[in-house]
């Protein structure tokens, strides 16, 4: 059998034994190591405050049933929690800023102003 030597002179085929060799001893080791008795495994330090996070549904729900659930357009349910209106006013604004926007580009492009030479 042809076994390449490396540049010190062992054998590929003996290096891989011995990589081989450590790799089976690590997974011999570490499957026999013990936790010692009363050592806590996490301390879960913010994923206690994710999991234990109040539940704050029913506070919502009642906020978003105020006055019934059919307002129509003089209680919409959607500008019943305190802070919809400022965000109601930022949308409006991205939006009509997007209209002038576009608006005055197909004007230039119908009219054939603003153009490069």
């Amino acid at each position: 059998m042809f076994a390449a030597q490396s540049a010190n002179g062992t054998s590929i085929i003996k290096i891989i034994s011995a990589t081989m060799f450590a790799a089976q001893s690590a997974r011999l080791v570490t499957r026999n190591v013990v936790v010692p008795a009363g050592r806590q495994q996490q301390k879960r330090g913010f994923i206690n405050w994710l999991t234990n996070y109040p539940d704050k549904v029913m506070e919502t729900k009642r906020i978003q049933q105020a006055g019934g659930t059919c307002q129509g357009e003089y209680n919409p349910t959607w500008l019943k929690q305190p802070g919809d209106n400022i965000t109601l006013m930022i949308g409006a604004g991205l939006c009509g800023y997007g209209l002038i926007l576009s608006s005055m580009g197909m004007y230039k492009l119908a009219t054939g102003k603003g153009k490069k030479d």
